[in-house]
């Protein structure tokens, strides 16, 4: 199964650069690794990211996402204590809500393409 996601940073902050966004690409692998489930492809922009992610059906996507978005939050974090200055009300990376879009009627390599399309921060 497949499903197209997007997660949004808190009060859409603009926090992604090159190196934060290739370590977030990172750990969102290692996630996906340990749910048994492979991260196709992960691109974004300053405040959003995308992910295509192929995964068993035994796994329920808001358990999927809920990890995605906790472990990646904390780790980022941890690594960039300079990003605690736009979270020191809230001590959150993401937003509360995310997009969750199967895909279905649309070939994977055509949300692939999409995603790779974003216009990643420079």
């Amino acid at each position: 199964m497949h499903v197209h996601l997007v997660f949004v940073t808190k009060f859409r902050h603009n926090v992604f650069a090159d190196r934060r966004l290739s370590r977030m690409e990172a750990i969102m692998r290692d996630v996906c690794a340990d749910f048994e489930a492979e991260l196709v492809e992960f691109n974004g922009e300053n405040n959003h990211v995308h992910l295509l992610v192929n995964f068993p059906p035994k796994v329920a996507v808001a358990r999927l996402v809920n990890s995605l978005k906790g472990v990646s939050s904390r780790r980022l974090r941890q690594e960039f204590p300079d990003l605690m200055r736009h979270y020191y009300r809230a001590n959150k990376l993401w937003s509360g809500s995310y997009f969750a879009g199967s895909v279905g009627g649309a070939p994977p390599s055509v949300v692939k393409q999409y995603i790779e399309q974003q216009n990643q921060p420079g």
